[in-house]
């Protein structure tokens, strides 16, 4: 499928604010026609409450290996040349972004799906957790997609 080496992967839990130019260059390559991007940013609203910010924690080791392991099944997938993963942990603001996956391939089909794929399993199966800081309180959230906080 696609160059397999470490060194094209780059995934990240950080505190600093994240900065899409930067982390679209690091997927930016000679042979690639096409760099996918997601961004996942704080809004300020969720069912009529007024959000302010958000609030990350991550168990970071497991985080990074659960990152890595999507890494390694989009290379199985599609043909992609570079992946970065990048999501904050602590205080996020209203309109900052908290996740940000820019993905590399030689055509847009591969690296849209392969983006497509990564939030999805990302919310999934990496050990994030959100909070919500209304202005009249604050919930911790669950993902839907979470499979490991689903009754059995």
């Amino acid at each position: 499928m696609a160059e397999n080496s470490k060194d094209v992967d780059v995934v990240e839990i950080c505190h600093e604010p994240l900065d899409i130019g930067k982390i679209s260059s690091l997927v930016s390559t000679s042979s690639a026609g096409a760099i996918s991007t997601f961004t996942g940013i704080t809004r300020d609203n969720f069912a009529g409450k007024k959000v302010v910010r958000l609030e990350y924690e991550a168990y970071i080791p497991m985080a990074v290996s659960e990152l890595n392991k999507i890494c390694a099944t989009i290379r199985n997938k599609w043909a992609v040349k570079k992946i970065a993963i990048f999501h904050r942990i602590g205080l996020v603001p209203v309109e900052d972004a908290s996740v940000i996956i820019a993905i590399s391939s030689a055509h847009r089909g591969d690296s849209l799906a392969a983006v497509q794929f990564c939030i999805d399993i990302l919310k999934a199966k990496v050990p994030i957790w959100k909070k919500e800081i209304y202005e009249d309180g604050s919930t911790w959230k669950e993902n839907r997609e979470c499979n490991w906080s689903q009754p059995t």
